[in-house]
């Protein structure tokens, strides 16, 4: 397989299907589930799967985009493959979820916006471009995630369930104080009283090292005690 950076009309003949069309929409599998694959280990709603089909399918529409209009006027080209940007901003659109905490997904949509552009270059014979975009899109995923972590860059949103045996009516504003006085608000708050006791349920946005001061601070307290937290989506994935 020649690697090129020019814009290569595939063949329809059979020894083409197998040196042009076929390589380009086995490179396109290939990388749209390296992206693919890591989405799926951070368990986003866009996995491997998802990932794979969005680019293949963006490969094959571009090598069909020149194919079914080999013989028309040279405007003709690329008109099946223009649809291929407002139908991958409808999948995109889908992958965005808003909720109380925030906006979830924008990264997930952003990421299946360029596995279709990589596709896309698979389906055009732009070998070297597709694979470095590839590389490129890992790196922000990996290496760019890894730094927000470790220097306290990005927000969590922690669950924090919390058991007392006083009413809850009377622990919730406490909760609340506390979260004020560290710029935090309680959201999507439930509570529940039941033989004497009672269970209450919220959610903070804020970065690992304000948790874990929450978290801290919810121990120490006298009037709580099963005091857990779970992490959440994290706002923008």
């Amino acid at each position: 397989m020649m690697f090129s950076s020019e814009f290569i009309p595939p063949q329809t003949s059979m020894e083409g299907l197998l040196t042009g069309s076929v390589p380009r929409l086995a490179l396109a599998a290939v990388l749209g589930g390296l992206i693919g694959l890591e989405r799926q280990i951070k368990r986003r709603p866009a996995g491997l799967r998802t990932n794979i089909f969005i680019c293949f399918g963006a490969a094959l529409y571009t090598i069909l985009s020149f194919e079914l209009t080999r013989d028309m006027g040279p405007g003709d080209h690329t008109r099946i493959a223009a649809q291929i940007i407002p139908g991958i901003g409808f999948i995109g659109a889908g992958s965005i979820l808003h909720a109380k905490n925030g906006v979830a997904g924008l990264t997930t949509a952003a990421t299946l916006f360029v596995v279709a552009s990589i596709g896309m270059a698979c389906g055009g014979g732009l070998y070297w471009p597709a694979t470095f975009a590839t590389l490129m899109i890992c790196i922000g995923l990996l290496l760019l995630g890894w730094v927000e972590t470790q220097f306290n860059l990005k927000p969590l949103c922690m669950n924090y369930v919390v058991e007392t045996s006083k009413s809850a009516d009377s622990i919730i504003p406490q909760i609340q104080m506390l979260l004020h006085l560290r710029g935090k608000n309680a959201e999507a708050v439930f509570a529940a009283d039941m033989d004497g006791q009672a269970k209450i349920l919220f959610s903070v946005e804020g970065t690992r090292k304000e948790q874990k001061e929450i978290l801290d601070q919810l121990h120490r307290s006298a009037d709580l005690r099963n005091v857990e937290a779970t992490q959440g989506r994290e706002p923008g994935e």
